[in-house]
């Protein structure tokens, strides 16, 4: 941003008083070389300020600061600092990492390095986190002993799936199904897409075969579809051999949008009409990994 920005300061008060003026409320600003610097920084004297604290200032604005100021310091950890006498940021910083990581293990090593304005994480552009998985399942209130039944079940546990999948900006390459009956007995089953989806109806015929391939019968009173191997859903590329879904896609982001405006239950598919099954069954799992200081800083 240099070749835009010269003066990082002086950006910083050009920011902090637009959002100010056009907004109508105040903010912080923190600015240094590194994140955790940077987040020490804004957490200075409020309201409506900018502070920067570059490696050289370090020890004049943060050493200072009591050991509970430190990011990623809490009160337990704090406290566990304190019967050491390490009472400021400071202390902290000239301790021996070696002696702090024996009694924090390795949270020790991670407060020491930011006590020393370590931290080397890149500031990523995307900032969504990073999210393995998109699950939903549901215990259903009745034995579902019938085929049709069942795939109107994972059709609305999909409709969440797909739904949350899309709103995340994302496509994915596996899908899995589970199901246990009434007995408890539990069993599941994936396939491998050969190009990522995210399109409700697709996902759904998968969910289905998938669930005709394990289901022997017996009543069902618990299923669950999760979907996996996620990948950003910005490029697709289609085999010659299988199904455009482009269409239903353009279909399911204007559902999403009336949804999103005008509530839930705004649009449903009639299939659940009448039909003891909830259009939209079970609630939304993500399975995320957040890197340290990605998501909070």
């Amino acid at each position: 941003m240099e070749r835009l920005y010269k003066d990082p300061v002086e950006t910083a008060y050009n920011i902090k008083d637009r959002i100010r003026n056009t907004l109508g409320f105040s903010c912080n600003v923190g600015i240094s070389t590194n994140k955790i610097l940077a987040k020490m920084a804004s957490e200075l004297k409020k309201p409506d300020k900018v502070h920067t604290i570059f490696p050289d200032e370090i020890a004049e604005k943060m050493w200072v600061l009591p050991i509970e100021e430190l990011f990623m310091v809490g009160r337990a950890t704090a406290k566990k600092l304190r019967s050491r006498a390490i009472t400021t940021i400071g202390d902290l910083a000239h301790y021996d990492p070696q002696i702090i990581k024996l009694f924090l293990k390795s949270h020790g090593t991670l407060v020491w390095n930011y006590a020393n304005g370590i931290e080397c994480s890149p500031v990523r552009e995307n900032r969504r986190p990073m999210i393995k998985g998109i699950g939903n399942s549901t215990t259903i209130a009745f034995d579902v002993e019938d085929e049709r039944t069942a795939h109107l079940v994972l059709l609305s546990l999909t409709e969440t799936v797909a739904a949350r999948l899309r709103q995340s900006g994302y496509c994915a390459r596996l899908v899995s199904v589970s199901l246990r009956t009434n007995e408890f007995y539990n069993c599941s089953h994936q396939r491998k897409i050969n190009s990522a989806i995210d399109c409700t109806n697709a996902i759904h015929e998968v969910a289905c075969e998938l669930f005709d391939e394990l289901w022997k019968g017996q009543p069902v009173r618990h299923l669950g579809v999760r979907v996996s191997e996620l990948c950003l859903n910005d490029f697709r590329q289609l085999s010659l051999f299988e199904r455009d879904y482009e269409k239903q896609r353009t279909v399911d982001r204007t559902v999403d949008a009336i949804r999103e405006r005008f509530g839930n239950g705004s649009v449903f598919r009639s299939s659940f009409l009448d039909s003891g099954v909830r259009f939209a069954t079970g609630g939304t799992v993500d399975d995320e990994e957040y890197p340290i200081m990605s998501s909070i800083l």
